[in-house]
């Protein structure tokens, strides 16, 4: 197995991209034979298929329960988010690869915001951890997110209505402070942004937002992320906007937006375009994203490919001066269900 200490001394973005494909050729076989000789389903998967690493759908964890540990050191249970009807994932977590997938989002968040904890505000409800052994994809998010910041407050009641009073507390606690505001795309837009703008009263304060989850419903009534941007300016005054795109079948190993608009792949993950009609890796153009990761070894969650449309944009060459692939994401395939923890939120 791969020597994760060692892994997690480099830097997020300090490797070269042809260095970075020198060691994940390794490290994805090394993963792959692991998770072979775990997990029977992943197993026969591969002999199916005849292929050494392949990539798992992420409709793969809906359809079966995936797990490489024994059930008695499962410490954890996540599960994505879905519709009324939808089938679930089931992400089943031993503490080992729990604890990585933590200490990984601390590596890659820290890199932009800073190693100092800001007074956190959660633009969201603190009932949605309510049972801490089975986590949606939401819960899971502001937990991995609260581990970044201090004095966490939620934003939002039992019944999603913005809670002004305690906003407005935790803002005169931190008078003068830089605020990390974090939640989820679209419910920052319709619980938080929405009613500050109805109010003609806008809050003022200094700080970083970060949010992610899907689009669709943002994309369906004409907002894109310049004009998230610029209403979520114009209801708290925070201009520092950074989107991230992940998912619970690869908890962790986000990739986070830097100031250029750019989505980046850390020394943890790693992103692929596949041409839809035959799989085979797009250098240029349009394609599924595959992803990749180093943390998961409770499931064999280190190769996925997701339903989700997207472009290389450049390698090693970003503005921000990250190593690595960086990249665009354009939303669902068409015909792809509905997923996300944004997208998929319904009001009870």
């Amino acid at each position: 197995m791969l020597d994760y200490e060692e892994t997690f001394n480099l830097e997020p973005y300090g490797l070269p991209q042809a260095e970075k494909e020198r060691r994940y050729a390794q490290w994805m076989r090394e993963l792959s034979s692991y998770h072979r000789g775990c997990c029977q389903p992943y197993d026969r998967l591969c002999r199916v298929l005849g292929e050494e690493t392949p990539a798992l759908p992420v409709r793969m964890f809906k359809e079966f329960d995936l797990r490489s540990v024994a059930a008695d050191t499962v410490a954890k249970t996540m599960t994505s988010s879905g519709t009324t009807g939808q089938r679930v994932s089931k992400i089943y977590l031993d503490r080992e690869t729990s604890a990585r997938q933590t200490k990984a989002l601390n590596k890659i968040v820290t890199d932009f915001l800073g190693k100092k904890r800001l007074p956190m505000l959660v633009i969201d409800s603190s009932a949605v951890l309510k049972d801490r052994r089975m986590f949606s994809a939401r819960g899971a998010g502001i937990l991995g997110f609260s581990m970044l910041g201090r004095d966490m407050t939620y934003a939002l009641d039992e019944n999603m209505e913005l809670n002004l009073t305690v906003i407005e507390e935790f803002l005169q606690k931190h008078t003068g402070e830089n605020i990390l505001l974090f939640g989820f795309t679209f419910m920052i837009w319709q619980h938080f942004v929405q009613p500050l703008l109805a109010l003609g009263s806008p809050l003022r304060m200094n700080g970083i937002m970060i949010h992610g989850g899907g689009w669709k419903k943002l994309i369906d009534q004409a907002v894109d992320a310049d004009a998230f941007r610029q209403q979520v300016q114009a209801a708290c005054g925070v201009d520092t906007v950074l989107n991230y795109y992940g998912m619970v079948e690869q908890t962790g190993s986000i990739f986070m937006e830097c100031p250029h608009g750019h989505l980046h792949a850390s020394i943890f993950s790693d992103v692929i375009i596949r041409d839809p009609a035959d799989f085979s890796e797009k250098k240029t153009g349009r394609g599924l994203i595959e992803c990749r990761s180093l943390l998961p070894t409770s499931y064999p969650g280190h190769i996925l490919l997701t339903e989700d449309e997207g472009e290389i944009l450049g390698v090693d060459d970003c503005p921000c001066g990250r190593l690595g692939k960086y990249f665009k994401i354009y939303g669902r395939i068409k015909g792809a269900e509905i997923r996300g923890c944004s997208d998929t939120y319904e009001r009870r």
